[in-house]
């Protein structure tokens, strides 16, 4: 009889073991799928930019250090390697597409072109498919790590690396953007 209830409990920790480490293995895999998301819309991003570099290149000659600025930085932001490196460059790259997406609004030519209008249109979507992605992968992150530190999960987890989170690194990012909604004229 002892030996029975020795098996049988023997057999309940190998079926714990097993379906805690299956479940590991999934959420891994949920994390990496959800990193391969982030990817594919920086990869979307990133086969932009060129477009739209090169429809205001001719309007905007004079602005040569800002195209060029934008160019580097999407050079760099196709080099990282990671969330935490890639936040970083893709952090870097956000700042100086948004001054270029500024300065455009200086040339009226550029403001009235549609090819501009319809590389802006996809850039925000694929700005908004990149926050939602990236929501997406530190939702399922935050639960794979949570599940691999927490006991008695953690005791079969040694072999499973902690996953890395999108993180806001600048503090330019931070901060509150000041809106006014006065209506009245611009001094």
């Amino acid at each position: 009889m002892p030996l029975l209830i020795l098996i049988g409990i023997l057999a309940v920790v190998g079926l714990w073991a097993m379906f805690a480490y299956n479940r590991l293995v999934s959420l891994r895999n949920e994390t990496q799928n959800g990193w391969r998301q982030i990817d594919v819309q920086l990869k979307r991003r990133h086969d932009l930019i060129p477009n739209l570099v090169n429809t205001v290149t001719g309007a905007m000659e004079f602005e040569r250090n800002t195209l060029t600025a934008v160019m580097d930085a999407r050079a760099r932001a196709m080099t990282a390697a990671g969330p935490a490196d890639a936040a970083r460059k893709e952090g870097e790259l956000g700042a100086v597409l948004g001054r270029l997406l500024a300065v455009t609004e200086n040339y009226p030519q550029l403001k009235a072109n549609d090819n501009v209008k319809m590389l802006q249109e996809e850039l925000s979507s694929t700005e908004n498919k990149i926050g939602f992605a990236r929501q997406f992968y530190n939702d399922i992150a935050t639960k794979f790590n949570i599940v691999r530190e927490t006991f008695p999960s953690s005791l079969i987890a040694g072999g499973f690396a902690k996953a890395e989170l999108f993180q806001v690194t600048d503090d330019a990012e931070r901060a509150v953007p000041a809106v006014d909604l006065s209506l009245k004229p611009p001094a």
